[in-house]
């Protein structure tokens, strides 16, 4: 057809006149490749030469760069785990523990840190912790080692170096609203085993759980008691008012002791267990009368960052009086549940506590572990959460009077 439309396109085409294709490698382009070449391996081998700035630093270099970034969050290693003696190859590890902290620093100075884990040494389980207040009910029955020191009496409790205190760690965990709140304080646990059994099983976790000193198998019960998710109180002897004769058991703080005395009785019911929020009395109306007994007391467990709750039995009882002077967290119950041992009658005292409640903003009643007690309790905690009521620990509402 005299035209080249149909022929395939590339093929066959013709150069225009004007135009011819240059030579691909031109003497000048080769010339250009070499001197690039020539500055680009210049500056690597001042780079990485005996003087360059990317050479191995000095060690004084290194200490100089490594002042002036620090990771904001450093890296701990696994040698900071610990091993409880009598945890059967527990290890305890807290926060970043385990982890490597890898930072870049970016030009425009924001920080991109890289978490990964570590290579763990040793068998066994792991605990990591990583809540202040409260503790998952999984490591519960397990002491935060921070918070013991090891005596003769056994593992006493201790404020930590970071001034965390064993009624903020071992406290059950509350929702902290301004409504109305009850604490329920079962005692007794650990004079009878099944008597204690019942109680743990049978309660509701919010109720806190007091441990009588001269029980039996107490760690048991009380790593029970935690993984079921119970605050936990110790109770501890007092003189009362009656005849000597008839005070609670051989280890009774009395008035008539010296202040080490009283000290060392207290210790060694303190030694009992561990993971406990504070201190409830057990009878003692002539202790709790008496200001010189109690004041040593009364500081050693402030010291100790635990609570004192007065079972309220005891109208001349001085426990709030030196507890204010010592601005340490203290409650008095304001309702003995179970002073009539009937299911009606102890329903009855509940339904007071809750007016109490409704009245002042909270409450707390006492009970002993007794059957009827824990079926009552068991029986009126569902309807009392439905009409509004919460339940909490003890320290709960002993942490708010002490800050009042």
């Amino acid at each position: 057809m005299g035209t080249d439309l149909n022929a395939p396109l590339g093929q066959n085409r013709k150069v225009s006149p004007g135009r011819k294709r240059a030579p691909r490698h031109s003497a000048a382009r080769l010339a250009a490749f070499l001197v690039v070449a020539g500055v680009l391996g210049l500056s690597l081998w001042s780079a990485f030469g005996p003087r360059g700035d990317f050479r191995t630093p000095d060690p004084v270099d290194q200490q100089a760069d490594e002042a002036d970034i620090q990771p904001a969050v450093p890296a701990t290693s696994s040698e900071n785990a610990e091993v409880s003696p009598s945890g059967g190859g527990v290890r305890r590890e807290r926060g970043l523990s385990g982890a490597s902290v890898e930072e870049t620093r970016n030009a425009d100075g924001s920080v991109v840190r890289k978490f990964t884990p570590k290579d763990r040494d040793g068998t066994g389980p792991l605990i990591i912790e990583a809540s202040r207040i409260g503790q998952d009910p999984r490591s519960a029955g397990f002491p935060n080692e921070d918070l013991v020191e090891a005596t003769s009496y056994g593992k006493l409790p201790i404020v930590g170096p970071d001034g965390l205190r064993p009624m903020e760690q071992y406290a059950r965990p509350w929702s902290g609203a301004r409504g109305t709140r009850i604490a329920i304080v079962v005692g007794g646990l650990g004079l009878s085993q099944t008597g204690t059994q019942k109680a743990i099983r049978d309660l509701p976790p919010e109720v806190t759980l007091a441990f009588a000193s001269s029980g039996n198998s107490l760690p048991r019960w009380m790593q029970e008691a935690r993984r079921e998710g119970h605050e936990i109180l110790l109770q501890v002897p007092l003189e009362p008012f009656e005849d000597p004769a008839n005070e609670p058991g051989p280890h009774t703080l009395r008035t008539d002791f010296s202040a080490k005395r009283n000290l060392d009785e207290l210790h060694r019911a303190m030694g009992q267990i561990t993971n406990y929020t504070g201190i409830m009395n057990y009878m003692g109306g002539r202790f709790l009368a008496d200001a010189d007994a109690m004041e040593p007391v009364m500081r050693d467990l402030s010291e100790r960052g635990l609570l004192f709750l007065d079972d309220g039995t005891s109208a001349q009882s001085l426990s709030g009086t030196i507890a204010g002077a010592l601005d340490m967290p203290h409650a008095f119950a304001d309702v003995q549940l179970d002073a009539t041992l009937s299911r009606d009658a102890i329903l009855r005292k509940l339904d007071e506590l809750e007016r109490i409640a409704r009245r002042n903003g909270s409450a707390i009643g006492v009970a002993s572990a007794f059957d009827e007690s824990v079926e009552a309790i068991a029986e009126w905690y569902p309807e009392a959460s439905q009409r509004g009521l919460e339940i909490v620990g003890v320290a709960a509402l002993a942490e708010q009077n002490s800050q009042q």
